[in-house]
Protein backbone atom coordinates (compact mmCIF):
# COMPACT_ATOMS: atom_id res chain seq x y z
CA UNK A 1 0.00 0.00 0.00
CA UNK A 2 1.41 3.34 -1.34
CA UNK A 3 0.16 6.22 0.34
CA UNK A 4 1.55 9.83 -0.42
CA UNK A 5 1.17 12.98 1.64
CA UNK A 6 -0.17 16.05 -0.75
CA UNK A 7 -1.29 18.68 1.95
CA UNK A 8 -1.25 19.22 5.44
CA UNK A 9 -3.10 21.55 7.31
CA UNK A 10 -4.33 22.25 11.00
CA UNK A 11 -7.80 22.90 12.03
CA UNK A 12 -8.46 24.76 15.50
CA UNK A 13 -11.68 23.16 16.48
CA UNK A 14 -11.19 19.97 17.78
CA UNK A 15 -7.23 20.97 17.56
CA UNK A 16 -6.40 18.34 14.69
CA UNK A 17 -3.84 17.97 11.84
CA UNK A 18 -5.69 17.28 8.84
CA UNK A 19 -3.66 15.24 5.90
CA UNK A 20 -4.96 15.07 2.60
CA UNK A 21 -2.90 12.00 1.10
CA UNK A 22 -2.57 9.41 -2.22
CA UNK A 23 -3.92 6.18 -1.61
CA UNK A 24 -3.01 4.04 -4.44
CA UNK A 25 -5.12 6.12 -7.05
CA UNK A 26 -7.28 7.83 -4.44
CA UNK A 27 -7.16 11.13 -2.81
CA UNK A 28 -8.45 10.41 0.78
CA UNK A 29 -8.39 13.14 3.99
CA UNK A 30 -7.44 12.13 7.31
CA UNK A 31 -7.99 13.75 10.58
CA UNK A 32 -5.77 13.31 13.23
CA UNK A 33 -6.89 14.62 16.73
CA UNK A 34 -4.11 16.48 18.88
CA UNK A 35 -4.51 15.56 22.24
CA UNK A 36 -3.10 16.26 25.41
CA UNK A 37 -1.50 19.77 23.70
CA UNK A 38 -1.94 23.25 25.64
CA UNK A 39 -0.47 26.49 25.22
CA UNK A 40 2.60 25.73 27.30
CA UNK A 41 3.20 22.36 25.68
CA UNK A 42 6.48 21.91 23.40
CA UNK A 43 5.88 21.71 20.32
CA UNK A 44 8.51 20.02 18.80
CA UNK A 45 7.83 17.29 21.55
CA UNK A 46 4.58 16.75 20.30
CA UNK A 47 5.32 17.13 16.71
CA UNK A 48 7.68 14.34 17.03
CA UNK A 49 4.97 12.34 19.88
CA UNK A 50 2.30 12.35 16.65
CA UNK A 51 4.92 11.07 14.06
CA UNK A 52 6.41 8.31 15.84
CA UNK A 53 2.54 7.22 16.78
CA UNK A 54 2.13 4.08 15.77
CA UNK A 55 -1.78 4.43 14.64
CA UNK A 56 -0.75 7.34 12.62
CA UNK A 57 3.03 7.04 11.32
CA UNK A 58 2.06 5.07 7.72
CA UNK A 59 -0.08 8.18 6.98
CA UNK A 60 2.61 11.25 8.12
CA UNK A 61 5.84 9.41 7.12
CA UNK A 62 6.01 11.71 3.66
CA UNK A 63 5.71 14.71 6.07
CA UNK A 64 8.38 16.21 7.67
CA UNK A 65 9.00 17.13 10.95
CA UNK A 66 9.55 20.53 10.81
CA UNK A 67 6.24 20.99 8.67
CA UNK A 68 3.90 19.01 11.91
CA UNK A 69 6.02 21.86 14.44
CA UNK A 70 4.63 24.69 12.68
CA UNK A 71 1.55 23.03 12.65
CA UNK A 72 1.86 22.49 16.50
CA UNK A 73 3.49 25.79 16.53
CA UNK A 74 -0.35 27.86 15.00
CA UNK A 75 -1.90 25.84 17.16
CA UNK A 76 -0.57 26.76 20.30
CA UNK A 77 -1.05 30.08 19.39
CA UNK A 78 -4.13 29.49 18.82
CA UNK A 79 -4.73 28.64 22.15
CA UNK A 80 -3.12 31.53 23.39
CA UNK A 81 -5.58 34.16 21.55
CA UNK A 82 -3.49 34.85 18.81
CA UNK A 83 -4.87 35.71 15.66
CA UNK A 84 -3.41 33.43 12.20
CA UNK A 85 -1.48 36.10 11.15
CA UNK A 86 0.71 36.42 14.63
CA UNK A 87 1.10 32.90 14.58
CA UNK A 88 2.44 32.83 10.65
CA UNK A 89 4.46 35.99 11.68
CA UNK A 90 6.45 34.64 14.77
CA UNK A 91 6.84 30.86 12.44
CA UNK A 92 8.47 33.18 9.67
CA UNK A 93 10.37 35.31 11.72
CA UNK A 94 12.15 32.04 13.40
CA UNK A 95 12.80 30.36 10.18
CA UNK A 96 14.72 33.90 8.77
CA UNK A 97 18.46 34.35 9.44
CA UNK A 98 19.63 37.85 9.89
CA UNK A 99 22.75 38.03 8.40
CA UNK A 100 24.10 40.86 10.34
CA UNK A 101 23.80 38.84 13.36
CA UNK A 102 26.66 37.78 15.52
CA UNK A 103 26.33 34.36 15.83
CA UNK A 104 29.15 34.07 18.36
CA UNK A 105 27.28 35.47 20.35
CA UNK A 106 25.08 32.89 20.89
CA UNK A 107 24.39 29.59 22.88
CA UNK A 108 24.88 26.36 21.64
CA UNK A 109 21.12 25.61 21.27
CA UNK A 110 20.41 28.54 19.43
CA UNK A 111 23.63 28.39 17.04
CA UNK A 112 22.40 24.76 16.76
CA UNK A 113 18.49 26.12 15.48
CA UNK A 114 20.24 28.73 13.03
CA UNK A 115 22.59 26.02 11.57
CA UNK A 116 19.62 23.27 11.20
CA UNK A 117 17.52 26.71 9.31
CA UNK A 118 20.74 27.01 7.19
CA UNK A 119 21.25 23.20 6.09
CA UNK A 120 17.22 23.12 4.91
CA UNK A 121 17.56 26.47 3.24
CA UNK A 122 20.64 24.58 1.53
CA UNK A 123 19.03 21.26 1.01
CA UNK A 124 16.01 23.22 -0.72
CA UNK A 125 18.24 25.08 -3.22
CA UNK A 126 20.37 22.76 -3.85
CA UNK A 127 20.91 21.88 -7.63
CA UNK A 128 21.34 17.90 -8.05
CA UNK A 129 22.73 16.19 -10.57
CA UNK A 130 18.88 15.04 -11.10
CA UNK A 131 17.76 18.02 -11.37
CA UNK A 132 16.42 18.63 -15.10
CA UNK A 133 17.93 21.92 -14.99
CA UNK A 134 21.43 20.75 -13.50
CA UNK A 135 24.56 22.77 -15.21
CA UNK A 136 27.71 21.05 -14.47
CA UNK A 137 30.57 23.44 -15.19
CA UNK A 138 28.88 27.13 -14.88
CA UNK A 139 31.39 29.55 -16.03
CA UNK A 140 30.60 33.53 -15.19
CA UNK A 141 32.43 36.58 -16.88
CA UNK A 142 32.84 38.92 -14.07
CA UNK A 143 32.71 42.88 -15.15
CA UNK A 144 36.43 43.60 -15.45
CA UNK A 145 35.53 47.91 -15.70
CA UNK A 146 34.49 48.47 -11.90
CA UNK A 147 37.13 49.22 -9.78
CA UNK A 148 38.08 46.59 -7.76
CA UNK A 149 38.08 47.35 -3.51
CA UNK A 150 41.68 46.33 -2.13
CA UNK A 151 41.89 44.98 1.18
CA UNK A 152 44.80 45.63 3.69
CA UNK A 153 45.46 42.13 4.44
CA UNK A 154 46.07 41.31 0.41
CA UNK A 155 48.64 44.06 -0.32
CA UNK A 156 51.93 44.00 -2.16
CA UNK A 157 54.10 44.99 0.59
CA UNK A 158 55.09 41.74 2.95
CA UNK A 159 56.95 41.69 6.25
CA UNK A 160 59.04 38.61 6.45
CA UNK A 161 60.17 37.90 9.96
Amino acid sequence: MSRTALQCGVRFQPPSVILIYRDNDKTRRRIIPVRNFSQSSDCGVAAEQLKNNPRHKAYLEGVSLCQLKKLHVLLRGHLRGESLAESLGKIEQEQNIDPEEDMNKLDDEELAKRKRIMDELFEKNRKKKDDPDFVYDIEVEFPQDEQLESCGWDGESCEEV
